[in-house]
């Protein structure tokens, strides 16, 4: 592959220096109109292409928005990915879509690879393992612009979006009440963010407020994935009390529960009720199709670079920043996986 021209070879092609080509290139009104027109010239011909981050540092803009995801193979995460990519689009901004991983170090080698690329800003959706925001708060102290997504915080004065993850578990949980059932056993995460502690706080109010009591053993840990609701049911069955029902903090432990169930030739609903928690694109091809209650991903998407773009403006107009957690109402989805009692009337 050839070398790219700089603004050393048209230098050097026209016989006048580095410094002058670059005043000419960038409109300087010290150049004359004869000389600017000899490096246009000469930087055709020679098949010059600028360099998007040198003009960054020029103009303080490069149109390039970072985007900080926990993992990109999530229909959760590429559909907020896609809203905010929608907002940028018609700004014409382009996004530059980045994987944590869920790891602390990975997001702060991320965020210094961003800001390296010059990017205008960064919205982020922060590792599961970050407890430490400092490498955020540095940005912010320079005035770079950050909104987060879906999994919110204390520590930074930024804009947040997420969804009311409380309500959505309570919801969730009263509908299976409402069902029948007495006995509903919790997946949950160790991995204590707002979200899993929000939908463990709606599951046992919902408990509560039916006078039903919390029982311990009915709360499972795990990571939440396929295998992760396999090992939880496993745990469940090995219990004296079988539950009759379980909510789980996402649709991928309640699938696997669904697994096992079915292995083990459980009836769900009417032996067990399951709900599951985001709407991933699966819960509605399983069989029994998943009753879950759906983040909104979307217009997720759609506020997050709304917010981010207004608090850029800001910037640029130099008017004072507020900051807002804005929390968006979640909707359950009711399929056959939950409804007991329908199924008890027909029989």
């Amino acid at each position: 592959m050839a070398a790219k021209t700089t603004i050393h070879d048209i230098a050097s092609y026209l016989n006048t220096t580095a410094s002058t080509v670059s005043r000419a290139l960038n409109n300087n009104p010290r150049i004359s109109k004869s000389t600017r027109e000899a490096v246009l010239e000469a930087a055709k011909k020679l098949n010059y292409q600028p360099n998007n981050i040198a003009a960054a540092l020029r103009n303080g803009k490069s149109n390039l928005i970072g985007v900080i995801v926990p993992t990109a193979d999530r229909a959760f995460f590429s559909s907020v990915v896609r809203g905010i990519e929608e907002v940028a689009n018609r700004l014409n901004y382009k996004i530059i879509i980045c994987q944590s991983y869920d790891d602390h170090g990975k997001e702060i080698q991320t965020l210094e690879a961003l800001v390296n690329a010059r990017v205008d800003g960064i919205i982020a959706s922060f590792a599961k393992e970050t407890t430490n925001f400092e490498h955020f708060q540095a940005l912010l102290n320079k005035e770079i612009p950050i909104v987060l997504f879906d999994r919110s915080t204390d520590h930074l004065r930024v804009n947040q979006v997420m969804i009311d993850d409380y309500q959505g578990a309570y919801t969730a949980v009263s509908h299976l009440i409402e069902e029948g059932c007495k006995r509903i056993a919790h997946f949950t995460s160790p991995v204590k963010i707002s979200i899993y502690r929000d939908r463990l706080r709606g599951y046992t109010d919902a408990l509560k407020d039916n006078n039903i009591p919390v029982d311990e053993h009915l709360i499972i840990e795990s990571n939440l994935q396929l295998e992760g609701g396999r090992q939880s049911m496993l745990q469940l069955l090995e219990i004296e009390m079988m539950p009759d029902a379980i909510f789980s903090a996402s649709d991928y432990g309640a699938m696997g529960a669904m697994q096992v169930l079915k292995e083990r030739k459980i009836k769900i609903p009417q032996e067990v009720a399951l709900v599951g928690f985001s709407n991933e694109p699966f819960t509605s091809f399983t069989d029994p199709t998943l009753t879950t209650v759906d983040q909104l991903s979307l217009t997720m998407g759609h506020v997050t670079g709304e917010l981010f773009f207004d608090h850029l403006n800001n910037l640029v107009n130099n008017t004072p920043r507020r900051t807002q957690k804005t929390v968006l109402q979640p909707k359950l989805i009711i399929r056959q996986s939950s409804l007991k009692s329908s199924l008890q009337h027909s029989h």
